[in-house]
């Protein structure tokens, strides 16, 4: 089964590794850092009150645990929005140690450089990883609900293949831990705004309709779905089953946390040769 492991503090998109040794890309846990309650204790956010040097902190560690240095990292300040970046050279290390060198109003990036890992925060919305071998592309987009039905998935995808050239059925994509469907309650408004995305008038099996008037919504098959009307090949894409918010133990947790905690950190990179 295709999926994210294990792996220390992070979870990695393995078969991407097997396939490419140079790739690292994966997804941190809450557990195995420096910062105290209730961001304890591997936050790796500067935006949610924790204090700079625990995060700068954990940032070094994690750097050394994957062999990344951390002045080649790359952030951005996101917004729930749609906007993508292409990360240049000028951009290296923008936002590693700090949140006001971070890229601003962005919530996806991507590269064709080596040696450069690009980063995304998360505490329960939707990371979507990007991979075109044949190009020498990597990406990443952060999708809560509002990125999703802005097809931020698709939009990544459509740049690729206008701007960049990329085939598109050699796009490789993947969908991490995010909170599941069996916790993520949403009201009718949300629900128009995904019909609208998918274009279906009736109601597609993305969601679940409660008693009360409210619905029960799978962020990580709605993204799934738009990729693959996206013209994505479905085994191209990995999608994870993980909820951030039933594996709290494991996971950050903005819902489950009442908004008081850290932030799980997305990554993508591709070695240069040494």
């Amino acid at each position: 089964m295709k999926t994210f492991k294990q792996t220390g503090k992070y979870l990695l998109i393995e078969e991407w590794r097997k396939e490419n040794p140079l790739i690292t890309a994966g997804f941190t846990m809450r557990d195995g850092g420096y910062s105290p309650m209730p961001f304890c204790s591997l936050n790796m956010g500067f935006h949610v009150n924790d204090d700079p040097r625990y995060v700068q902190d954990n940032r070094k560690m994690f750097a050394d645990e994957i062999n990344f240095p951390i002045t080649n990292w790359v952030g951005s300040k996101q917004v729930h929005g749609t906007k993508i970046v292409r990360v240049t050279e000028k951009d290296r290390g923008r936002g590693s140690l700090d949140f006001d060198s971070a890229i601003p109003d962005v919530d996806g990036l991507y590269t064709e450089l080596r040696d450069i890992l690009l980063t995304s925060l998360y505490a329960d919305c939707v990371p979507l990883y990007f991979y075109s071998p044949k190009n020498n592309l990597i990406g990443l987009a952060h999708a809560g609900w509002r990125g999703t039905v802005g097809k931020i998935g698709p939009k990544m995808v459509e740049i690729w293949c206008e701007r960049e050239k990329a085939d598109l059925h050699e796009i490789k994509a993947a969908i991490g831990p995010a909170i599941g469907e069996c916790c993520y309650e949403v009201d009718e408004k949300v629900i128009r705004e995904v019909k609208t995305a998918l274009n279906k008038e009736e109601n597609p099996d993305v969601f679940t309709a409660k008693h009360n008037g409210r619905y029960q919504l799978n962020l990580q098959k709605l993204n799934e779905s738009l990729l693959l009307e996206a013209g994505l090949l479905p085994k191209n894409i990995i999608t994870s089953t993980q909820c951030t918010s039933c594996e709290n133990s494991l996971f950050f947790s903005h819902r489950k946390d009442n908004g008081k905690t850290g932030r799980m950190m997305s990554f993508i990179g591709w070695k240069g040769v040494k």
